[in-house]
């Protein structure tokens, strides 16, 4: 019986070694790997003097591609279809020049690498995800930083897998297919049909400290400077400019679940935000959107007098986002001189809950509504233009109000000529407000945007001021 026992440890012992050698091995190739990663300089006098050198198709987890800032535009086109890890993601990164200058990437006569093969090559200067060369996946942990990213448009074109090739109408500087866990930093993204796109084989995307603007087609309102449509991203910290001149389309129009908008620059566009539906209805997130800590500027243009529509634009009512739209600390500002109507909700389903904003037009106050047709509003203690009116329709959507609301000729804003809107001491909109409820939100007030493309922290107040900007804090 000893002997039976002893064969039956040892057995075990052995296996267990098995398992430790392999689970060694294993973690000496990733450490053996990760100590290979390569960092792949580009740019005048470095090892590689072309984006179209860089070996796209091998990229590793940990690898990162920095390419330098110069006089001459980087005229390339490429896939990433590769995945980082958590830990080792894969980067992109630019190099700015003495002068803070990023290196540029211009889709106009651009050439895609030979060793890379690619659909889809109409749709965009840098596509992420799918792919033949390198084998197809679902490229995650990639981060692509400080690069401004151009030029993706009609009348350009390129050279690709198909020799001379134009740009689809629909053609984006930074396109994604489909992807996980993606960060876009530092970016300027412009001249090219829509700006940044995402369709919805995404998740988990982050959009920040960005520079978006001058996108669109010239008569049209199916391109914008943002068209997303994703599981879980956030935009923090951007700067959204006006559309191209002669461009219809929306400034940021989303088609996401579990959307986050917070502490950026919006001006312009037909409307600022258009948050309209896709086939996320099965998503829980889908039906909770959160708006705070954002300027939003309306430009007196013939455009589209709505701020914001949040709901759908499909005609499938089942499934529009029928949900709340949290709505807290911004400061919303229209320069028009005809009428502003701050939301359009698509159904009565929809939803908007208003904490703690600053509504101002320098148009006369009764120029200024809350609601379009459809869908209900609850108000909490915001300041709104002296006689505003519930809605330039009848009848409008339904608005509770259930907190103080101010109102007057002036929030106190520095200078609304020069679009400095932090409040000055003594604004009838400073220690007014209230903490959001955590039945409306558990993200806290942190930060507010600090011109351009910056942050600086929030002070914890209660109350809290109005709107996006403290009293007199930013410089």
């Amino acid at each position: 019986m000893l002997n039976c026992l002893f064969k039956e440890l040892s057995r075990c012992l052995g296996t267990f070694r098995w398992t430790v050698a392999i689970a060694v091995c294993g973690t000496m190739l990733l450490t053996d790997s990760l100590a290979r990663a390569a960092d792949y300089v580009v740019g005048p006098g470095q090892d590689l003097l072309e984006v179209d050198q860089v070996p796209w198709e091998k990229l590793e987890p940990g690898d990162i591609v920095s390419i330098h800032a110069r006089t001459e535009p980087y005229r390339a086109k490429w896939v990433l279809c590769r995945r980082g890890t958590p830990e080792h993601p894969i980067t992109v990164r630019g190099i700015p020049d003495s002068e803070g200058r990023l290196p540029v990437i211009d889709g106009r006569d651009a050439r895609t690498r030979r060793e890379l093969n690619f659909w889809g090559e109409e749709r965009g200067v840098i596509k992420i995800g799918g792919a033949n060369r390198p084998a197809d996946t679902m490229p995650a942990h990639l981060i692509i930083e400080n690069l401004d990213i151009r030029s993706a448009r009609e009348p350009y074109r390129f050279t690709g897998r198909n020799g001379d090739s134009a740009y689809a109408k629909n053609a984006a500087a930074i396109f994604v297919e489909k992807g996980e866990f993606i960060t876009v930093r530092g970016c300027t993204i412009h001249d090219s049909g829509n700006g940044f796109f995402t369709s919805p084989a995404t998740r988990d995307i982050l959009v920040e400290h960005c520079f978006i603007h001058s996108n669109g087609v010239v008569q049209s309102i199916l391109e914008h400077n943002n068209y997303t449509s994703t599981a879980g991203i956030t935009f923090q910290f951007n700067h959204f400019g006006p559309l191209r001149e002669g461009c219809l389309g929306n400034n940021l129009k989303d088609r996401s679940a579990g959307l986050i908008v917070r502490y950026n620059w919006m001006e312009g566009g037909n409307r600022v935000l258009d948050l309209v539906d896709a086939e996320f209805e099965d998503n829980p997130a889908y039906h909770q959107t959160l708006v705070y800590g954002n300027i939003l500027i309306k430009l007196d243009d013939l455009g589209n007098n709505q701020v914001v529509h949040y709901g759908g634009d499909s005609g499938k009512l089942e499934q529009y986002r029928q949900g709340e739209l949290t709505f807290f600390n911004n400061t919303v500002v229209s320069y028009r001189s005809g009428t502003t109507t701050l939301f359009r909700l698509s159904s009565p389903a929809e939803r908007v809950a208003c904490h703690n904003n600053i509504f101002f037009t320098t148009a006369p106050g009764r120029n200024l509504a809350v609601l379009a047709e459809l869908g209900s509003a609850d108000l909490y203690n915001n300041w709104f233009s002296e006689g505003f009116r519930p809605s330039h329709a009848r009848p409008g959507g339904a608005i509770q109000t259930l907190g103080n609301t101010l109102t007057g000729k002036s929030p106190g804003f520095v200078d609304v000529q020069n679009q400095l809107y932090q409040l000055t001491v003594g604004s009838p909109c400073t220690a007014t407000g209230e903490l959001v409820p955590s039945s409306a939100t558990e993200l806290p007030l942190e930060f507010q945007y600090l011109r351009h493309q910056q942050q600086q922290p929030r002070s914890p107040k209660d109350p809290v001021d109005l709107g996006a900007l403290e009293s007199d804090m930013q410089k």
